[in-house]
């Protein structure tokens, strides 16, 4: 039986470039803090944003544009402006 064709999305696509560039910035900006506790402490919160772009690609990557993706989307948009307003960089 034929494979199913993945249905794409060019907004979804440059939103989630988008996403990974902010999470590859964010991340920098981590690291370069010097204080190991403080840290520790934004690495732990940035995690779960970290989490749902990795599982957003990997979904996009095998179902294409769908619901979950979408719902995936809009969890990291309001998982970063959650870490943006709770955590200064």
């Amino acid at each position: 039986m034929p494979k199913k064709r993945r249905k794409l999305n060019k907004e979804m696509e440059a939103d989630m470039a988008a996403a990974k560039r902010k999470i590859e910035l964010i991340s920098a900006l981590i690291n370069d803090i010097r204080d190991e506790d403080i840290q520790g402490e934004y690495l732990e919160a940035f995690g779960q944003v970290r989490s749902a772009v990795v599982n957003l690609v990997a979904k996009y990557t095998t179902d294409g544009f769908c619901e979950e993706t979408e719902g995936l989307l809009a969890l990291y948009k309001g998982l970063i402006d959650q870490f943006e307003a709770d955590y200064e960089l």
